[in-house]
C-alpha cells in the first residue's frame, strides 16, 4: 500500500512517501531524543564536505570558502536570537556548550565568589558540571527545588541568592516533562538581587519551538544541540553575551578567538546554521500543528485505564513533549513491546544514557514511587503526523491490557 503523508510544518519539504505496508507503520515520537535532518540540511553537509572541504583557519581559496559557512552559520543562528555573530560560539553539541557556560563561567567568576545555584531536575550535563564543581574545585552549589508541574520554585531561588553567587543554571524545557520555566521573570529575580550575577539557560528542548530573546530575558549564556532541531548530530553552540567573564575549558589552536579551539566542524555548523533559519521559517504555525497533536495525543492517552500524564499539557508546557506513567508497567517493558510495533519512545532521558536510572525529574516533582519506573515520553517534531498519533494510542490500547495481565502473574 502507498501512503503520501506530511507532517505538521508547512512546505514541501515534509511530504514523506511510504510504500510499506499499514502492518509495517512506523511512529517515530522521540524527537526529544534526537530528531531527522532537513533535506537542505543533509545538502548542504554534503556540499561542505565533499567540495568545499577547506579548513577554514588555512588562507588560501579552500579555506575562504569554508570560512564562509561559518560566517553565514553564525549570523542565521544570531538572527534568531536578535544577537550579534561574534556572540556565537561553535561546540560540539548541547554537552559541551553547558560544560563550557559552567566551567567557564564559575572559574572567571571565582575571586567575586564560589556560590553557584542550579534546580533538582536539571539535565545530567548541567547538573553533573555542578557536582564536579562542588567536590573537586571548593564551590558551594544550592540545588532550588520545583513544584509538582515542574517549575522552579522562585521564592526558594530568591532566598537562595547571596552577594557571593556568581552563577545560576536553569533549563527553559525540561527535557523529560516538557515543563517550560518563566525564564524572564528569573532572569529579572537574579538581576534585582544582585546584578553581577550570570544567568545560564539550557535551551536545548526549547530553542526551536519559542521565539528566545537573551537580551530581553536577561540570559547571560544559552545552550543549543544542533540535532534537535533537525540539524547534524555533533554540532551545538553557546551563545555568551558581549561583556560576559568566561574562560576556556578546551586550548589549542585559539580558535574563535580563544573561547573554542580547534579545527571547526563546517560540515555540522553549516547544517546547523540552515536547520537554524529553516526551523524558524513560518515558525508559529509550525508551532500550532504541534500542540494539535499534543492535545489529540493527551485525550486519546487520557481516556486508556491506568494511565497519568505527568506536568502541564497546555499552551503553558513546550509543544512537544508529553510525559505518560503506566500503571503495573514497567518501562522498559512497555517500552520494547511498543518498539515491536515500529512505535519508537524514551524512558526517561535517552541523553544520559541507554540504560538511564530513575529520573530526578520524576522525583522531583513528586511523583508516586511505583510510577517513577513506569514512564514514558512520547515527543514530536515537523515530520509527526497525526496518523501515527492515533496509531500509538490504538497499539497502546491493545497492549496496556495485556501486559499487566502478564505482569501479574
Amino acid at each position: 500500500m502507498r501512503r503520501n503523508e506530511k507532517g505538521v510544518g508547512p512546505g514541501k519539504q515534509y511530504d514523506r512517501t511510504d510504500q510499506e505496508d499499514e502492518e509495517a507503520m512506523e511512529a517515530y515520537l522521540d524527537n526529544s531524543a534526537t530528531t531527522k535532518v532537513f533535506e537542505p540540511v543533509k545538502d548542504i553537509v554534503v556540499k561542505a564536505m565533499t567540495e568545499d572541504y577547506g579548513n577554514p583557519s588555512s588562507l588560501h581559496k579552500k579555506g575562504v570558502e569554508a570560512e564562509r559557512y561559518v560566517k553565514a552559520a553564525a549570523e542565521s543562528v544570531a538572527k534568531t536570537l536578535r544577537a550579534a555573530p561574534s556572540e556565537i560560539i561553535f561546540t560540539s553539541g548541547g554537552t559541551e556548550s553547558n560544560n563550557m557556560a559552567v566551567i567557564g563561567a564559575a572559574r572567571a567568576m571565582r575571586r567575586a565568589g564560589k556560590h553557584l545555584i542550579t534546580t533538582t531536575i536539571e539535565h545530567p550535563s548541567v547538573s553533573n558540571v555542578f557536582r564536579y564543581l562542588e567536590e573537586e574545585e571548593g564551590f558551594s552549589v544550592d540545588y532550588i527545588p520545583v513544584d509538582e508541574n515542574g517549575h522552579v520554585r522562585q521564592d526558594a531561588l530568591l532566598a537562595a541568592l547571596r552577594e557571593d553567587t556568581t552563577l545560576v543554571s536553569v533549563m527553559y524545557v525540561n527535557n523529560e516533562i516538557g515543563s517550560r520555566n518563566p525564564v524572564g521573570e528569573i532572569g529579572a529575580v537574579i538581576k534585582k538581587k544582585n546584578p553581577k550575577t550570570l544567568f545560564h539557560v539550557d535551551a536545548i528542548q526549547a530553542y526551536g519551538k519559542y521565539r528566545i530573546c537573551p537580551k530581553r530575558e536577561q540570559i547571560d549564556l544559552l545552550s543549543v544541540s544542533g540535532h534537535k532541531i533537525h540539524g547534524p548530530k555533533g554540532v551545538g553552540f553557546l551563545y555568551v553575551k558581549s561583556g560576559t567573564k568566561l574562560l576556556p575549558v578546551v586550548y589549542g589552536g585559539g580558535q574563535q578567538k580563544g573561547m573554542r579551539s580547534g579545527t571547526h566542524n563546517v560540515p555540522g555548523i553549516a547544517g546547523m546554521g540552515e536547520a537554524a533559519r529553516l526551523i524558524y521559517e513560518d515558525h508559529e504555525e509550525k508551532i500550532r500543528a504541534m500542540y494539535g497533536l499534543k492535545k489529540r495525543f493527551v485525550e486519546l492517552v487520557t481516556d486508556l485505564p491506568g494511565t497519568k500524564i505527568n506536568g502541564l499539557t497546555g499552551e503553558e508546557s513546550a509543544p512537544h513533549v508529553v510525559s505518560v506513567s503506566f500503571e503495573g508497567i514497567k518501562s522498559e517493558v512497555l517500552l520494547h513491546a511498543l518498539e515491536d510495533k515500529g512505535i519508537f519512545v524514551s524512558s526517561g532521558s535517552a541523553c544520559s544514557s541507554n540504560h538511564p536510572a530513575l529520573s530526578g525529574t520524576l522525583r522531583g516533582i513528586g511523583l508516586k514511587r511505583e510510577l517513577l519506573d513506569a514512564t514514558l515520553r512520547f515527543s514530536f517534531s515537523v515530520f509527526t503526523t497525526e496518523e501515527e498519533i492515533r496509531y500509538t494510542a490504538e497499539v497502546l490500547k491493545e497492549l496496556l491490557p495485556m501486559l499487566r495481565r502478564y505482569a501479574r502473574r
